[in-house]
């Protein structure tokens, strides 16, 4: 066997790998032993087909590939340890050529980072300001939630819930056709066409109308795409939102807890002011890692952007009933769109958790087990659950090594936090030397 490596560029190694043809033959041997045992060949006896024979009945491309399952995992093992390469994933493998036998192996190494200087980092925080325009806000939008609906003796307008029979088609093919179906007609809307409701608004109740519109060239779904359809709608009753008054019998509605609509407003204050100081946190914490990176030579394989990318798929749609399938239909895209989309937050993501890592090093910060333990009960205490059972779910190994990580990324960011306040103190303190002096 001859590994030759061709180049290491991107935390990647590039290997060719040639085979000797005593090593393939070798390998071949072994799985005509193993599949011989397994199959019937007319005229032998199970596993006494001689190999000539058997190669010609199941095929030498379907022998070969059975010895390559062997040989190939054997050979990268060897070619690596003849490299002396750490690899961090599985490679990319592919044969280039038969006779001989030659491997090209692309094998994801472990990253290189160089820190720069991350300790004189200045990073202003830029607090989230919530006023009482915000909270009017969501004021209305629990008005729009516990509104009803009521019938009207008017045309349709927009904002209105419009009971309809509705019937679609494309070159005399029906593919739209309910009875019955409530919808709003909502300004600009796309469903099931751009223009649809549109054409709604000014119908009377009982009113039937005919229209066509014109599906987009690239419509995900290929039977209408580019096509004209016709519609054919008649308007069975018209509702209209009725927004109640805002007062205490309001806030009691809303929630239990609220007597008073001063009760209410206080609430969805405080509330907001919680989420928008996690939000200026969040915010904060991303341009510092953003700076710090921003001093740090980081070189990593690509394969770690698409692990990134296919774990935000799967975080995505594990929390929602809807299917990639689905998702993508709705938005009109093709998954490879759709990851290439997310490749810039993935390849953020991955910078961010390989300057955290290397500046813990750094710091030698560490999460010791007491440390843990106490993470662990304080989530306990502040839980509702059955504790006893949460006890043993926290305590699991894995749940364990998350809630570690994350205690590392918490005690890491409060040192790079720290520097950055220092940084800041002293730009005060220089700037108020300046100005005693500048007063003398």
């Amino acid at each position: 066997m001859k590994v030759t490596n061709d180049k290491t560029e991107n935390s990647q190694a590039f290997l060719t790998i040639e085979m000797e043809p005593e090593e393939v033959e070798e390998s071949m041997q072994g799985a005509y032993k193993r599949l011989v045992k397994k199959a019937r060949v007319p005229g032998f006896r199970k596993g006494k087909a001689p190999r000539g024979i058997f190669e010609r009945y199941i095929g030498k491309e379907s022998l070969l590939e059975e010895a390559l399952n062997d040989l190939i995992p054997e050979v990268y093992k060897k070619a690596m340890e003849e490299q002396e390469l750490d690899a961090i994933a599985r490679p990319e493998l592919e044969v280039s050529q038969m006779e001989p036998l030659v491997i090209k192996a692309t094998v994801p190494l472990r990253p290189t980072i160089e820190l720069g200087d991350y300790q004189n980092i200045k990073v202003e925080r830029e607090p989230i300001e919530v006023t009482e325009s915000n909270v009017d806000e969501v004021v209305e939008q629990l008005r729009h939630q516990h509104a009803t609906w009521e019938p009207v003796e008017r045309p349709v307008d927009f904002g209105d819930l419009v009971v309809i029979d509705v019937e679609g088609r494309v070159e005399d093919n029906i593919f739209l056709n309910q009875k019955g179906a409530q919808y709003q007609v909502i300004a600009g809307q796309s469903f099931p066409v751009t223009g649809f409701p549109e054409k709604l608004v000014g119908m009377k109740s009982d009113e039937e109308k005919e229209f066509t519109l014109k599906y987009p060239d690239d419509y995900t779904e290929e039977e209408l795409a580019g096509k004209d359809a016709s519609f054919k709608v008649k308007a069975t009753a018209i509702k209209q939102e009725i927004l109640p008054e805002v007062n205490d019998e309001f806030a009691k509605t809303v929630g239990a807890e609220f007597d008073t609509m001063k009760a209410l407003r206080e609430r969805a204050l405080s509330d907001m002011k919680k989420r928008a100081e996690e939000q200026e946190r969040v915010n904060y914490e991303e341009k510092l890692l953003d700076a710090v990176a921003a001093v740090t030579v980081i070189d990593y394989p690509p394969v770690l952007v698409e692990s990134e990318i296919n774990r935000m798929l799967n975080q995505r749609f594990q929390t929602s009933n809807q299917s990639l399938e689905d998702y993508l239909a709705t938005v009109n895209k093709t998954e490879e769109e759709l990851r290439e989309e997310l490749k810039p937050l993935a390849e953020r993501r991955v910078t961010h958790t390989l300057v955290l890592s290397k500046v813990a090093e750094a710091e030698d910060i560490k999460a010791e087990t007491g440390e843990i333990d106490a993470e662990i009960e304080s989530m306990i205490n502040n839980s509702t659950e059955n504790k006893e059972e949460l006890k043993k779910v926290l305590n699991d190994p894995q749940i364990r090594e998350s809630i570690t990580q994350n205690l590392l990324t918490r005690k890491t960011m409060e040192k790079l936090a720290e520097y950055t306040s220092v940084q800041k103190e002293a730009k005060k303190t220089k700037t108020r030397r300046r100005k005693k002096e500048e007063g003398k």
